[in-house]
Order: C-alpha cells, then sequence, then structure tokens
C-alpha cells in the first residue's frame, strides 16, 4: 500500500510562476528557478488562465529537482476519481516531487463556472478524504453529498502518494484541514502571528506553505514600494483571520476603513506594516522575512515575484535565499 509523503523538511523556499508569465517564458522560468536554487516552484490555478496540472507537467518533465506544488486546484472543477488519476500519474513520473493544493475556489469565479456548491466546506472536505484515498490506493470511501466515488480504486498508484494540502482560510475551514488533510496552504500574505494561529488547527507534523508578496532590492523602500500592490485586498471583510492576530489589526482596519479604494490603501501601508505583511526589502531584510516565517510555523515560504519582469525579479529574489 503506498504511503503519503511526509511533510516537507522545514525551512524551505519555494517561488511562484505567475499567472501571466508569456507561455514561451514558463520553461526558462522553471529552469532558471532551479538553477538558482529555490527548493520550490508552485504554479496557480485561476480561472481564465492556465491550467494547473498541465503546467506542474510541463515543468516536472524539464526539470531534474525542484518541487512543483499546484495551489490551487478548486474542488468543484474536477471530479476526484479523475483528478486523482492525473495527481498519481504525475507522482509516478517524478517520484516525491508533487504537492496538491486543494481549495473550494473563488466564490465568483466557481458561481461563473457553475460550480459554487451550497456547502463548500462539505464538498472540501469530502473531496479531500476521497482524494487521499484514491491516492493510496485503496477503494473510495462511501458516497457523500457531494462526492461519489465507492469503490472506485485506482491501478496505477505511486510508491509515495503526495501530499494534498488545502488553500483555506478560518479556524473552521482550517481545523476541517487539520482533519482530513496532509497540510494547509495559505495562499495570501501570511504574516508570522497568522501562520501561528493557523498552525493550531492541525498536526503537528502537518505541512504548511505560505504565499507571499516578495521583492528584493538594494534599497529597502524601492522593495517596499514594488511588493504594495499586491497588498491592495487586505482589509476586506473576509480577511479577519489574517488580520487579528497582527498587533495592528484595529489600525490597519480603520486604515482601510479610511482609504478611497484598495490602491490608496496599500500605496499609504506604513512601511512597519509592509515589512510584516510581505517579504520585501534588501536580501537581509527579505532573508530575515522569511526566517520569522519558519520559526513560526511554516515549512515552505513561497515568494510571490512582483514588477512587470518576472525573470529579472527571479533573480533578485534569489538574493534572499539562506545562505
Amino acid at each position: 500500500m503506498p504511503r503519503t509523503a511526509a511533510a516537507s523538511a522545514p525551512g524551505r523556499v519555494g517561488v511562484m510562476l505567475p499567472r501571466d508569465l508569456p507561455a514561451n517564458d514558463l520553461i526558462g522560468y522553471a529552469l532558471r528557478a532551479e538553477r538558482l536554487g529555490f527548493d520550490e516552484l508552485w504554479v496557480v490555478e485561476d480561472l481564465g488562465w492556465r491550467g494547473g496540472i498541465a503546467q506542474a507537467a510541463t515543468v516536472l518533465a524539464r526539470t531534474e529537482r525542484i518541487t512543483v506544488g499546484i495551489g490551487i486546484l478548486p474542488a468543484g472543477a474536477r471530479n476526484v476519481c479523475f483528478a486523482a488519476m492525473e495527481l498519481a500519474t504525475l507522482a509516478q513520473l517524478h517520484p516525491g516531487r508533487v504537492v496538491a493544493g486543494i481549495g473550494h475556489g473563488m466564490p465568483g469565479w466557481m458561481r461563473s463556472a457553475g460550480a459554487w456548491p451550497a456547502s463548500p466546506l462539505t464538498l472540501l472536505t469530502e473531496y479531500t478524504t476521497a482524494l487521499r484515498s484514491l491516492l493510496r490506493g485503496e477503494p473510495g470511501p462511501p458516497d457523500g453529498r457531494y462526492v461519489r466515488c465507492a469503490g472506485v480504486q485506482l491501478t496505477e498508484v505511486p510508491e509515495v502518494a503526495p501530499p494534498v494540502i488545502l488553500g483555506v482560510r478560518g479556524p473552521k475551514s482550517q481545523a476541517a484541514a487539520g482533519e482530513v488533510a496532509d497540510g494547509l496552504l495559505l495562499a495570501e500574505p501570511a504574516a508570522p502571528g497568522y501562520i501561528e494561529v493557523s498552525r493550531r488547527h492541525l498536526r503537528p507534523d502537518a505541512l504548511v506553505v505560505t504565499y507571499d508578496a516578495a521583492a528584493v532590492a538594494a534599497d529597502e523602500s524601492t522593495a517596499l514600494d514594488l511588493v504594495r500592490p499586491g497588498l491592495a485586498a487586505i482589509g476586506e471583510p473576509d480577511w479577519a483571520a489574517h488580520l487579528d492576530p497582527l498587533p495592528f489589526a484595529a489600525e490597519l482596519r480603520a486604515h482601510r476603513a479610511a482609504a478611497a479604494d484598495g490602491a490608496e490603501f496599500a500605496r499609504t501601508l506604513p512601511d512597519a506594516w509592509v515589512r510584516a505583511l510581505a517579504v520585501a526589502g534588501t536580501p537581509t531584510g527579505a532573508r530575515e522575512a522569511i526566517a520569522a516565517r519558519h520559526a513560526a510555523g511554516a515549512g515552505t515560504v513561497v515568494l510571490a515575484p512582483v514588477g512587470p519582469d518576472a525573470l529579472n525579479a527571479l533573480d533578485s529574489l534569489a538574493r534572499a535565499l539562506p545562505e
């Protein structure tokens, strides 16, 4: 019976493959990320852009070492049996190099695709339970409200099943992740305090992956300004889980309420808040921000490059890798 891969060793650093990267640059970006020493490369699946599994398969086939994470695959978009077949194939062909991030997806996107359930958490719980069983070569669990795969069993399974982690926010959803998944993907700016609170819902050996807007420059103010646009959504009503652990949560909410829009809010954030909410600064400062996230319980810190030139940004971010 296949076993599930253990959580990655702590202290890993990954980088995100931007969703708007020109297709002709995708392979070059992945090869450069591997050559620069990043431990992981994470691809995204946003509606209207590129498929996560197709990107992951392409990157895995052209690289040799780097782990490839998919974050996130919306549960309502794929039948769990066929999702398991795709992920099992990747894990067979590239042992130990695949991590699968699953979520319920953005409500607006999923509604427009006709794939938003009445109970997203029920779907996600059933889906994750079934997916992990199938990837281990076990028969599908009894049919649930949304997921029906009782008795289905994969013939081709990897020797080591890829970890399945959930991209969810809020205590109720994260508690569910602690019960049915191998870990958690914090797919929004993850200040150390938020990581610590989120880890309380998980098993001690659970994998935690964070996404952070990131920029590295010789001049700290330049890096801080580069990441500000990526923080424009912070403070909206569904961000309570992220904000509550921050020592400046009340001030941030007031700042958000006083701003004309997200752009003004981000542009006028105090530098100290930007430092807490992103990985940005000089190489030393960015390295310290990464270390703080690892210390708070993140196994992998994924840096999301900003700015118009993703390849140059990749080179800059590599300057923050542990020495």
